[in-house]
């Protein structure tokens, strides 16, 4: 690098040294300047228009093209999940690190639009020493042991006039939005960690019904086959084989309390609480608990209110911005520098007219060899913006598939509940028939436990497809973006 101050009196009339001076300067600015050439990002920003999903997202209308709103778990209808939510947005750890990451990345905007505007510093100094007899400072000081008193106000400007500045000011703006963005994609990822962990908690209710119910039904066969024991219709093994089904159901009736105390101390976890408020949350309720409804159909453009790729995309627009940054680099840099003050040797004249001093001048660096550090620096500078890039085009091509997946799955569960809820009624009416004959001493304990088996599957079915349709309603709504709006909340981020 070169630095070449220009002296005050350069700004005067033309004279012939500063015209060779003005001659050498230009010749300087253009060998300086550090070549460009073969430099640029390879990447290329994809539009959700450009992954083909037509077919995919085929289907009816939606009249609400705002669907799901911010407060999307209301429309389960459960009072107890919507305080749970409230409390979890409202003191958890994660989004409390979310908000100082954003508070981080406005302090960096604020770092740098601070070299936009002109400098003031102010400085004050009083130093004893001794001059020397040969030095510039000339007898009587010279020689001498005196105190050097200086008082100073500095202009420092830097003429952005390539835009490095503010350039670099923009990226930390993006960047500061990405933040925020992010923030409102770790609340949606914690809103709806809890709604699944609530579903889980009332499908663990619903299978912890089938055991009970199982357990009631093997305790009265088990009092069947005692009594035809009793009247030698059944041999002591159909009392052992009915008595060992009881241990087995109270197990699964153990493990289900288990895990039913594990889902609410995970929810506590994500309230930011401790264990005892998980067992304060009692049983959803089956009855409220509801699907939020599916859309019957997704544009592709409902895909810009996920977060994450609004966040990603800010963050390709600050990668470019650092492009401009470093590419700024490659030229001449000039900084504009005043001061004026008072300096006096001794401290009783510090404070006259005659100790006055100022002085003014641009200064210029540019590059003349660099071993190649910018041509490195802004290789990297494109290599991030194509690394942004490419995360940003997965991302989207991520949540192209996320919804399609919602929809595809919603749609086959509307399928598969209608198959389980005939096949729940037959395995009914079958275990019905079984155990009438049983009764009756026509059948005997094996047929009852064939007839069993069937229903007992479409039981536990019967609770997972519950607990799945809610899911699939949480899983869309995340997939949509939880109601997020694109404008950002971040105000006063303009360049000045």
């Amino acid at each position: 690098m070169v630095h070449v101050p220009i002296p005050a009196s350069c700004t005067g009339a033309p004279r012939a040294g500063a015209r060779t001076f003005s001659a050498g300067l230009a010749a300087l600015l253009l060998a300086g300047c550090a070549s460009l050439r073969g430099l640029a990002p390879e990447a290329t920003v994809q539009s959700a228009n450009s992954l083909a999903a037509s077919q995919s997202l085929a289907g009816a209308t939606v009249a609400d093209a705002r669907w799901p709103g911010t407060d999307w778990w209301r429309a389960f209808g459960d009072q107890q999940l919507d305080s749970l939510e409230d409390e979890a947005l409202a003191g958890s750890p994660t989004l409390a690190v979310a908000a100082a990451r954003t508070r981080r990345a406005l302090a960096d905007v604020a770092a740098r639009r601070a070299p936009l505007v002109p400098q003031v510093n102010g400085s004050a100094s009083s130093t004893r020493e001794r001059f020397s007899s040969h030095g510039l400072v000339p007898p009587p000081f010279g020689g001498s042991v005196q105190t050097l008193n200086e008082v100073q106000a500095t202009l420092d400007w830097e003429i952005d006039f390539w835009g490095r500045n503010r350039a670099a000011y923009e990226a930390a703006v993006g960047a500061a939005r990405a933040a925020e963005v992010d923030g409102y994609a770790a609340r949606l990822a914690l809103s709806t960690a809890v709604a699944q962990a609530y579903v889980d908690l009332q499908r663990t209710y619903l299978q912890r019904d089938v055991a009970v119910a199982t357990l009631e039904e093997r305790e009265h066969v088990y009092a069947l086959t005692r009594d035809r024991n009793a009247a030698g219709l059944d041999s002591r093994l159909e009392v052992k084989q009915a008595e060992s089904a009881l241990p087995a159901t109270r197990e699964q009736i153990a493990e289900l309390d288990e895990r039913g105390t594990l889902l609410r101390n995970r929810i506590a976890a994500l309230l930011g609480a401790g264990p005892d408020r998980g067992a304060a949350i009692t049983r959803p309720s089956a009855a409220a608990l509801r699907s939020a409804g599916l859309p019957t159909i997704v544009p592709a453009d409902l895909l810009g209110r996920r977060p994450d790729l609004i966040a990603q995309r800010w963050r390709v627009e600050a990668a470019g911005r650092e492009i401009a940054a470093a590419k700024a680099q490659f030229y001449p840099n000039v900084n504009l520098v005043a001061f004026v003050g008072l300096q006096s040797i001794g401290g009783g004249s510090l404070l006259t007219a005659a100790s006055r001093m100022a002085g003014f001048g641009p200064a210029v660096t540019l590059p003349i060899f660099d071993a190649g550090r910018l041509r490195a620096n802004l290789a990297g500078r494109d290599a991030d913006y194509d690394i942004a890039v490419g995360q940003y085009n997965q991302a989207l091509a991520d949540a192209m598939r996320e919804v399609v997946d919602q929809l595809a799955s919603s749609r086959a569960l509307a399928e598969q509940r209608a198959q389980q809820r005939e096949a729940a009624a037959t395995a009914r009416e079958a275990y019905d028939l079984s155990l009438l004959r049983f009764r009756e001493g026509l059948g005997n304990y094996l047929q009852v436990l064939s007839a069993e088996q069937p229903l007992l599957v479409q039981r536990s079915l019967d609770a997972d497809l519950r607990a799945r349709e809610l899911h699939l309603s949480v899983d869309l709504i995340r997939a949509l973006g939880g109601g997020y709006d694109a404008a950002p909340a971040i105000a006063g981020l303009q360049t000045p």
